[in-house]
């Protein structure tokens, strides 16, 4: 069974930065791409940004430049650094891992981290 677990989110204040993380459970994740996604109340939940097995990345728009994704095989874990947060990057923020494990895919998301940008 795989586990995701974020961590990292809180209060900050505009323009201020936060570093999310989750961490996996299983034997997955180094096959797995991973991604950050998120959901602002009354929202539907929206792509934020993904990072491939192989690394390769990809950023919704409103995102580049200013959130950067990376992962840690070693350590089961992706990150998603947040810098220059704005108003409008609050959300629950979620970590989601797909794939494929013989020849069937799998989804596994997180419980959610809040993330509050308010002054």
């Amino acid at each position: 069974q795989v586990q995701l677990v974020e961590s990292g989110g809180g209060l900050v204040q505009p323009g201020g930065s936060l570093r999310l993380s989750c961490a996996a459970s299983g034997n997955i994740f180094s096959r797995s791409t991973m991604g950050w996604y998120r959901q602002a109340s009354g929202n539907q939940r929206e792509l934020v940004a993904v990072i491939t097995s192989g690394g390769s990345v990809n950023y919704a728009d409103s995102e580049k430049g200013r959130f950067t994704i990376s992962r840690d095989n070693a350590k089961n874990t992706v990150y998603l650094q947040m810098n220059s947060l704005k108003p409008e990057d609050t959300a629950v923020y979620y970590c989601k891992a797909e794939g494929i494990w013989g020849f069937q895919r799998y989804t596994y998301w997180g419980q959610g981290t809040q993330v509050t940008v308010s002054s």
